[in-house]
């Protein structure tokens, strides 16, 4: 019970230490040491019998690969890699569940007439395959490999099957059966491919942080199942900010998570997309924004995923130092949802070592985009389009945006005149005071640093 203690305070002080960018390292020592300690306390509570040196291996197994696919991941992967380890998690749920419906003596448990533990086998095996169904769709989606097609009458479908898995639940309760077991995790499966199915690419940084969510519940249950205080304080905590920060995002996005989240369970209208070709945009070259960058007093750069994707972040302090060194005032503005989950634009910083003394969210900047001399955009492109503000037609109309055309100059730096990640136009592309630099954004910012 003490060790449970401790290692729920320094989970708890790892959370407050991951809120901030100078802290995060010491946030994730705490998550390390806590983790630590609660598997070495497990083991020492048992003998090790040729059953613990079979956990021992596996563990050394999952271990080493966990440790040589971070340390190959690139940086704007990061995203679908934690979509991915959230299906684990899921998956992690929905085997613990079945192995106490098999075996419920092993974990000192009697299924027997015993109707909660029937009703926390079933929730967390729905749980846990929502989760791992909901989060491999996420992964293909973020990366690229899963596109949205027609899905307008797919609320039909979930509604049958969510009233199916109500049924087949209360059933189980009644009778628990295998064949009932399996129904439940093969049906929640489905539900969680379908209800992630329909939901467009620009909610997908919200979804990933609902998944998260999602998982840490799956680990909840799991604690209450076996009496594990530990897993429900965890799993509580998990569930509770993942919770908590999809409502900032949304927030941050002018919706609903309601809205974000029934997307499958209610009818849509499929228009055509506005892709028309940007017809006036006004092309430049790395020379013409060097020389406009020696005559500039202040200068805010907008990161986005097109930074991610080319890396360009360590050009981009090498673009920084040669502007301060020059005297001018360089600020980094940053949207809650800029790339592909919370967060991601901070970490790109932070690796190429861009203090966050230069780094203002949305709130604290948008004021100062007017009195700006050159705003360049590195790869944004929805969390900077005007139709937020001036066309009730546009599907991200009201979002929150950077309001970046309203400085003297703006500099858009993109592969192509390509709608952004919610497929739609950016009227921002043919601004009078809009130029644009087209290609890959780390050859381009290196290309600029020469030049000055």
């Amino acid at each position: 019970m003490i060790v449970h203690l401790v290692c729920a305070v320094l989970f708890i002080l790892a959370l407050r230490k991951l809120s901030s960018v100078r802290t995060a390292v010491k946030g994730n020592n705490l998550v390390i040491a806590g983790m630590a300690i609660a598997t070495i306390a497990t083991f020492i509570s048992y003998s090790l019998n040729p059953r613990g040196l079979w956990i021992i291996a596996v563990m050394s197994l999952g271990g080493g690969v966990g440790w040589v696919i971070t340390k190959k991941i690139k940086m704007k992967d990061l995203p679908q890699l934690v979509a991915a380890f959230h299906s684990l998690i899921g998956l992690s749920a929905v085997c613990t569940d079945t192995a106490i419906f098999l075996n419920p003596v092993m974990f000192n448990l009697h299924l027997d007439n015993n109707v909660s533990l029937s009703l926390e086998i079933a929730l967390g095996l729905a749980v846990g395959s929502i989760t791992f169904a909901g989060s491999f769709v996420a992964c293909l989606k973020l990366c690229g490999k899963f596109k949205n097609n027609n899905f307008s009458n797919i609320y039909i479908l979930n509604t049958i099957l969510v009233l199916m898995l109500i049924l087949l639940t209360f059933l189980f309760i009644k009778d628990p059966k295998l064949h009932r077991l399996i129904t439940i995790m093969l049906l929640s499966i489905v539900i969680g491919f379908t209800i992630i199915v329909p939901i467009g690419g620009a909610d997908m940084p919200v979804i990933v942080s609902i998944l998260n969510s999602l998982s840490g519940w799956a680990a909840t249950g799991i604690g209450f199942t076996l009496s594990n205080n530990l897993l429900i304080i965890v799993g509580a905590l998990v569930g509770t900010s993942g919770a908590m920060l999809s409502h900032i995002m949304c927030k941050g996005m002018n919706r609903n998570l309601v809205d974000v989240i029934s997307v499958g369970f209610r009818s849509q209208q499929v228009g055509s997309k506005n892709m028309a070709v940007q017809s006036s945009v006004n092309l430049c070259t790395a020379e013409d924004i060097a020389f406009m960058l020696e005559n500039a007093c202040s200068v805010i750069v907008v990161p986005g995923y097109g930074m991610a994707v080319s890396q360009a972040q360590h050009g981009i302090k090498d673009l920084l130092d040669k502007l301060l060194s020059r005297d001018v005032n360089v600020k980094f503005a940053i949207h809650p949802v800029a790339g592909r989950m919370p967060g991601h634009m901070n970490v790109l910083l932070a690796e190429a070592n861009i203090s966050d003394n230069f780094v203002y969210e949305l709130d604290n900047i948008n004021n100062e985009f007017a009195s700006t001399d050159i705003v360049i955009v590195v790869g944004a492109n929805d969390t900077v389009n005007p139709s937020t503000k001036d066309d009730p037609q546009s599907p991200i109309y009201g979002m929150p945006v950077l309001e970046v055309w309203k400085a003297k100059t703006v500099v858009v730096i993109k592969r192509s005149l390509n709608p952004g990640y919610a497929g739609i136009d950016n009227p921002l592309f043919s601004k009078q005071n809009t130029l644009m630099l087209l290609g890959d954004a780390k050859r381009v910012i290196n290309d600029i640093v020469k030049q000055l």
